[in-house]
């Protein structure tokens, strides 16, 4: 008896050593060029291993009751994706994804400088109503999008993806170059991509213009359309480089006796002064939209804490405390499984969870690169465990042919949860 007990154990240890093993050599994700930033060590010595399903972290404390709710989101994009671009197609889409029990979509509506929907705000400002690609013309995909959406049962939360930032060549940023913020040396342009075909420029959320713009452009979408929120994601910041325009410049010479901005732009003061502008632009829209829609939630997808503030000026956990946003998408876009439940295990992000409802940007591929099903199984698993309020899919198209296995990930459907109705604990 003792022998086959042995010869047993032995064979179970050989089994988990051989299964540990074909973890380790599985391929590391190729991050979109805003998750590369925030990856704590992007060489392979740190992200070849653990990339998919290992021991559960220790029990955490549940925070409140979950009743079931649970965030199933996820995003269309433009990119890379054909999703938005004909309306049978979207309403396929969105049927196939009521199927498959998903209950948010976030679909893009402001990419590259121009808006995705008939916009007067973007026509009165630089004279072009909607993004001039094929497929956008003669429709109005985000009135498609709410109301294929609405028919399904889904919460429709338009995102304003990029934010503060635009593509250099766009007619926006023709139009309007002063709105534009720059580097010390002068330079003002980022370079990203496989060929570094995107040139991103960031609009100054010191101006007064630029406040306005964006703020009217979100006030338009709230008005005009029946929409259950609005997003902003990273992208709403301003890169800690920037700040070294003539406007910026006699700005902070007023607020400081006519002395010259530090030269270092990781200065602590230099940082804090820059980043109000952010929190100030967060607060003007947050208030705009409420003063209309008092029920209209106001939903961030930013990166980690440290990263945003220190990469991108962009203090979101005041935000909360400040009551200007009403859900929390963390984006953390890891292939690393112990770096992804670190993230997710920041006591930050349970505090956090006792105001708002608290959720995981999930990535489930790119158009270079798939992201293997068991990684995406394990890290919902993983933010269930750590009983986050759920998690979006980054993007629509990366889905694939895999519905078998993303039904398993959700056999019932649930209701979001919101202000609206979580269960304080």
């Amino acid at each position: 008896m003792g022998k086959i007990n042995s010869v047993s154990w032995q064979a179970r240890l050989r089994f988990l050593v051989l299964t540990f093993l074909g973890f380790a050599i599985a391929m590391m994700i190729n991050f979109p060029f805003w998750a590369v930033a925030q990856t704590p060590n992007s060489n392979a010595s740190n992200t070849a291993s653990n990339t998919i399903d290992q021991s559960p972290p220790p029990t955490q404390p549940q925070i409140r009751p979950s009743n079931g709710n649970e965030l199933r989101g996820i995003w269309l994009t433009n990119v890379d994706s054909d999703v938005l671009f004909s309306t049978q197609r979207l309403e396929r889409a969105i049927k196939r994804l009521r199927r498959l029990n998903f209950n948010t979509l976030y679909p893009t509506v402001w990419n590259r400088g121009y808006t995705l929907y008939p916009s007067k705000v973007a026509k009165d400002k630089f004279g072009v109503d909607v993004y001039p690609v094929s497929g956008l013309q003669e429709r109005d995909m985000l009135a498609e999008t709410i109301k294929f959406g609405h028919e399904q049962d889904f919460a429709v939360i338009p995102w304003f993806e990029y934010g503060l930032m635009t593509e250099e060549g766009s007619e926006l940023m023709r139009q309007h170059p002063d709105w534009i913020t720059q580097r010390k040396d002068g330079s003002h342009l980022f370079l990203h991509g496989e060929n570094d075909q995107h040139r991103l420029a960031w609009l100054n959320p010191a101006r007064p213009e630029v406040q306005k713009f964006l703020t009217d452009l979100i006030v338009e979408v709230v008005t005009k359309y029946d929409v259950d929120g609005i997003q902003l994601d990273d992208h709403f910041g301003m890169p800690v480089e920037l700040g070294y325009d003539d406007y910026t410049i006699a700005l902070y010479k007023k607020d400081h006796f006519g002395r010259l901005p530090p030269e270092d732009f990781n200065d602590p003061a230099w940082m804090k002064w820059r980043a109000k502008y952010v929190t100030n632009l967060m607060g003007k829209i947050s208030r705009a939209v409420k003063a209309i829609k008092p029920n209209c939630l106001v939903s961030l997808s930013p990166n980690p804490k440290e990263f945003s503030y220190k990469k991108y000026l962009q203090d979101w956990y005041s935000w909360v405390y400040l009551n200007y946003i009403d859900e929390l998408i963390v984006q953390v876009y890891r292939d690393d499984i112990d770096n992804f439940t670190t993230e997710l295990s920041r006591p930050e992000l349970q505090e956090i969870r006792q105001k708002i409802p608290v959720a995981v940007g999930i990535l489930t591929g790119l158009r270079v690169q798939n992201v293997d099903m068991r990684q995406i199984k394990g890290q919902v698993r993983i933010a269930r465990e750590l009983t986050l309020d759920g998690f979006s899919f980054f993007f629509y198209e990366t889905l694939g042919n895999r519905d078998a296995s993303f039904e398993t990930l959700f056999f019932t459907p649930a209701i979001r949860p919101d202000l609206r109705n979580i269960a304080s604990s």
